[in-house]
């Protein structure tokens, strides 16, 4: 009995704690204060990313929005944005699509995938379209391929450089073969665009994939992209059980393409500006 007496020197019991009280909650660290970059796997803090969103360890060149696009590339105020207010007829009856249009809607600010106007970058006057993959990862519906299509036109009619940052997951899959129509739509107003002697400079971000690829990214006259987008059609296993070989690590990497010719350059995001402003100013752009 000596040892149970002693028992109350090694364990110190509170008469005033219930047995059922739990226990006090841990701190939380809020979800948006570290991000792991894709590429080196780093977590890094938030703010060390900077304004431009690049991982300091391996360059890294992280997805950013639309606002975020606009503060880093053109004159500060001369955004004029056109051609809102269109909105999707749900061709197929989807189920549940116009609740999750509504909805990317309130999250993002945005009425669509793309966002279409004109501006000024260092001097030079641009129609400008940045596509933004927060909004179900950008894809090609009816609504974006009448925006791009009418930003060609308009441009054709003003005589005015097109630039174009492409993100896209592919055609969208809730309007089906309509979605599939804008790759020729979009097409035939870039050739028109071209036929008038005007310049149209695209510019690849991570990622562009499926029917977009496919179709206007890759008809530029000149085509830009950042470090280690995501650039390509099918998805790799896709591809891999196709051909039925592996492929390399770096494979639809804008690194891998600029190697086999499909890209012009590759341009660190805090140079596009600068280079965008140079070429339009080159091929005949002029300030207004």
């Amino acid at each position: 009995m000596a040892l149970f007496s002693k028992k109350d020197k090694y364990i110190r019991i509170n008469p005033n704690r219930s047995v059922r009280e739990k226990p006090q909650a841990k701190p939380e660290v809020p979800d948006e204060l570290f991000s792991q970059c894709p590429g080196c796997k780093h977590t890094i803090y938030q703010k060390d990313l900077g304004s431009e969103r690049i991982c300091p360890h391996c360059s890294y060149t992280f997805r950013i929005s639309t606002q975020e696009r606009l503060a880093l590339t053109i004159d500060m105020g001369t955004f004029k944005e056109l051609f809102t207010g269109i909105e999707s007829k749900d061709p197929l009856h989807f189920p549940d699509y116009q609740k999750k249009l509504a909805a990317m809607r309130e999250k993002t600010g945005l009425d669509e995938a793309v966002v279409t106007g004109t501006a000024l970058i260092k001097g030079q006057t641009v129609a400008l379209g940045i596509m933004d993959s927060n909004f179900i990862m950008a894809s090609m519906g009816t609504v974006v391929g009448e925006k791009i299509t009418r930003l060609f036109e308009y441009a054709t009619v003003e005589k005015l450089p097109v630039v174009l940052f492409t993100a896209s997951g592919g055609a969208r899959m809730q309007e089906g073969i309509m979605s599939l129509m804008q790759m020729a739509k979009i097409s035939a107003a870039v050739k028109r665009h071209s036929n008038a002697g005007l310049f149209y400079l695209t510019i690849l971000t991570d990622p562009t994939t499926g029917g977009v690829t496919a179709s206007f990214a890759m008809e530029g006259d000149i085509i830009l992209a950042e470090p280690q987008s995501l650039v390509g059609f099918a998805g790799r296993r896709v591809i891999e059980n196709t051909v039925r070989e592996s492929l390399p690590e770096d494979f639809q990497k804008a690194e891998f393409l600029l190697e086999h010719g499909f890209v012009d350059a590759i341009v660190k995001r805090r140079d596009l500006s600068d280079m965008i402003a140079s070429l339009v100013r080159l091929h005949g752009g002029s300030p207004r």
